[in-house]
């Protein structure tokens, strides 16, 4: 199977918080975003189609964690959404359907992404769950990737019409760093009027060969 997204395994992270004492949930929350980013980094190493190598990795820049891009979002189905082709990075088409609307708060200000479904991918037991949510905002150009970047989440994360966004989780596409990959390209509709200023910034590197 044809790697669709930058690093699909992040959908087995455990997003649940402990709230019952603020000072822990917030420690444990940091050191679960650290450990996220040094498996983030790891998986580079282990994937056979990753453009970069282990000493690449070290130029992997990402933005400080701030907990006010973890949010909580209510999520709209669309059950009845048709599918589409979603264009990519080389050209060709890749087959989605959008699962919901999410519609958020940040910054004080409401805001609204698409969430999909590979159509290919859902057919498999590994990924039937599996929502992909690409992005652009007003950092783009700036100190993050051109081409946006993407979050994964699952339907099992759905909870009461409710589900969880933490943008400090999301990554680069691979064609952030090397041509020659099928990257997804985020929809028009998914274009943030705000600075996402979390998650991966741009590679800080020159990708050896």
């Amino acid at each position: 199977m044809s790697k669709v997204f930058h690093y699909l395994p992040y959908l087995i992270l455990s997003t649940s918080l402990v709230w019952a004492n603020p000072l822990s949930a917030q420690k444990t929350y940091l050191d679960s975003i650290v450990a996220y980013r040094q498996q983030y980094k790891d998986d580079f190493i282990k994937e056979s189609r990753s453009p970069l190598k282990a000493k690449d990795t070290a130029f992997l820049r990402f933005y400080p964690i701030k907990k006010e891009y973890l949010v909580l979002a209510k999520l709209e189905l669309t059950p009845k959404a048709a599918t589409f082709d979603m264009l990519t990075h080389s050209g060709k088409k890749q087959m989605y359907r959008q699962y919901g609307m999410a519609t958020f708060k940040l910054k004080g200000k409401n805001y609204q992404l698409k969430v999909y479904q590979n159509v290919n991918l859902i057919s498999t037991a590994t990924y039937k769950n599996h929502l992909f949510l690409p992005f652009n905002d007003l950092t783009n150009y700036e100190t993050t990737y051109a081409g946006g970047r993407y979050l994964d989440l699952s339907t099992e994360e759905v909870k009461n019409g409710i589900i969880q966004i933490d943008f400090n989780k999301c990554y680069n596409p691979y064609c952030a760093f090397k041509e020659g990959y099928s990257c997804p390209i985020p929809p028009v509709e998914n274009r943030l009027q705000v600075r996402i200023e979390a998650g991966e910034q741009l590679f800080a590197g020159k990708v050896s060969d």
